[in-house]
């Protein structure tokens, strides 16, 4: 079945391209999420008008990815104090949300806990290198700092 990617879809498309699915996909979970539409001959129509709107939607979700990695870059580095043992080992690990709850805290940055990629969870005081993916291409490397206390 060929469908209109209403939204972004992992593994399928980007928004607004003309995409083949099987139908099971498309019938059950794209369309009932309003993830992409049906491909008839009214919707192509209707999509070539909407595509300059679209264009300028992601223009401006690159500048405002752009605008976010330029403050995480200047921010130091985010400061998160958890319990610790003698040797440095956390009581449990850091997640991202746990980073993304420090920004907001401390910089007043609301990240999404999605697109904090931690290869695994951090269970060591000391900083640590992360990286953000703000959106396709654009990505900020930040330091968390992990202070231990007893």
């Amino acid at each position: 079945m060929q469908v209109i990617l209403l939204k972004d879809v992992k593994g399928s498309g980007k928004a607004g391209e003309v995409v083949k699915v099987s139908d099971g996909y498309a019938r059950n979970l794209l369309i009932p999420k309003k993830m992409a539409m049906e491909a008839t001959e009214a919707n192509l129509r209707v999509l070539e008008q909407q595509r300059a709107e679209i264009e300028a939607q992601r223009a401006l979700d690159l500048s405002v990815a752009q605008d976010l990695k330029a403050k995480l870059e200047k921010a130091k580095g985010v400061d998160i104090e958890v319990k610790a043992g003698d040797n440095g080992r956390l009581f449990g690990a850091i997640t991202s949300q746990d980073i993304a709850d420090a920004f907001e805290k401390q910089f007043l940055i609301k990240l999404d806990k999605k697109k904090i990629v931690l290869k695994e969870p951090i269970k060591q005081t000391g900083p640590h290198d992360v990286e953000l993916k703000l959106f396709q291409g654009v990505s900020a490397k930040v330091k968390v700092n992990v202070k231990g206390i007893k």
